[in-house]
């Protein structure tokens, strides 16, 4: 019972430092100087309650030691503040009421009046904190997408917020997947002669960095640009015959079951707000949503790095070994980069990490002895 509480306490005292700095960064840089100063009082509430779990654990024999956020922790951080406040004061609305569960299980366990007292009280804060978040949007985040978004972040099952980590794990797998061929080919068909495995592998590794680069950075560009040319086509039409889109709009609703007469009703209430009408046309007729939409130098350079960071796994071996040597070290961290790339893709799938790395690895491996196979083949041509 005693280090079930230990262990609570540390998570408390940990998600309490987590959320002071999180209220802090948002403090900074907000413009309205009402809305900061609630911010900085958020932040130094939830600096209380973590000073009085370290008090705690050290009346238990327990250190909680320097906070020090986890590269993760501080990632997600960067992506809270690119969201903008108000969004991020939804999503900090959500944890206050996570924080709520979490003190309710402590203080089932408390081992004195006392610690249950002040667990119930950061309990009541915690609801206290979450009715201030949720005034503190008001006006700015729909009510109903404000709950949606609050429910979602409670069914941890749901992956949220993965574009970017699914972007560096396929480009650390492609870069990977690319050189891991070369080298083994190349190997094959010079006998392991160092010095062309290596040339054609950093060869390799800068053209598929750049490649997928330049890739990433068209491809977001022109998604935007796609999306934001059928959306001014489609707000155009809207604007200069509003009664065939709302006509458009109760037929789609009948495909999906309704009745004319519902049909008609709730396209006429979708046509009182000419935004809501635009998006959801657009999503109906072409398949578009609203979404944001990444900087294209961003994931230019997110795709270029970790293209460039996979791809020089197996070229690293021929930087200090020669001969078969330096193949089999370079095969060996190529497998065993295999392995942790796919086990990592369970940060976007959230399938098993066992069953994903070892796909990942026999794939990779079968892809080496395919080249080295025809490196082989081709070796006496070369002679």
């Amino acid at each position: 019972m005693t280090e079930k509480l230990i262990n609570g306490l540390k998570l408390a005292w940990r998600d309490e430092m987590g959320s002071a700095r999180n209220y802090r960064a948002l403090a900074e840089q907000e413009a309205n100087p009402d809305r900061r100063e609630i911010l900085v009082r958020l932040a130094e509430a939830e600096e209380k309650h973590a000073a009085n779990w370290a008090a705690r654990l050290r009346e238990l024999g327990e250190e909680p030691g320097e906070y020090r956020e986890t590269i993760i922790e501080r990632a997600r951080r960067w992506a809270l503040l690119q969201s903008g406040t108000d969004r991020a004061v939804v999503k900090l609305e959500a944890a206050e009421n996570g924080a709520d569960a979490m003190y309710d299980e402590l203080a089932k366990i408390a081992p004195s009046e006392e610690v249950r007292k002040q667990l119930t009280e950061a309990q009541r804060e915690e609801r206290a904190h979450s009715r201030v978040l949720s005034e503190f949007t008001e006006g700015q985040v729909p009510p109903a997408q404000r709950r949606l978004e609050k429910i979602l972040r409670t069914e941890k099952w749901h992956v949220t917020g993965a574009g970017w980590i699914g972007q560096a794990i396929y480009g650390v797998n492609d870069g990977l997947g690319a050189a891991f061929g070369v080298v083994s080919g190349v190997a094959g068909a010079t006998n392991v002669n160092g010095k062309f495995v290596l040339l054609s592998g950093i060869a390799t590794a800068i053209a598929s960095a750049l490649s997928m680069g330049s890739g990433a950075y068209l491809a977001t560009k022109s998604e935007r640009e796609v999306y934001e040319a059928e959306m001014k086509r489609e707000r155009m039409e809207i604007e200069t015959d509003p009664d065939q889109e709302r006509e458009e709009m109760e037929l789609f609703y009948q495909l999906k079951g309704f009745s004319p007469e519902e049909a008609k009703m709730m396209a006429a209430r979708l046509a009182e707000q000419p935004e809501q009408l635009l998006k959801t046309l657009a999503h109906e007729e072409l398949g578009l949503s609203e979404k944001g939409f990444p900087n294209p130098w961003s994931s230019a350079l997110s795709a270029m790095l970790s293209t460039a960071a996979g791809a020089f796994v197996p070229v690293i071996p021929f930087l200090f070994f020669t001969g078969t040597q330096a193949l089999i070290w370079s095969f060996a961290i190529s497998t065993v980069a295999h392995f942790a790339v796919g086990a990592s893709k369970v940060i976007v799938t959230g399938r098993s990490w066992l069953k994903s790395g070892a796909e990942m690895t026999v794939v990779g491996v079968g892809e080496a002895l395919v080249t080295y196979g025809i490196g082989l083949l081709i070796a006496p041509v070369l002679r």
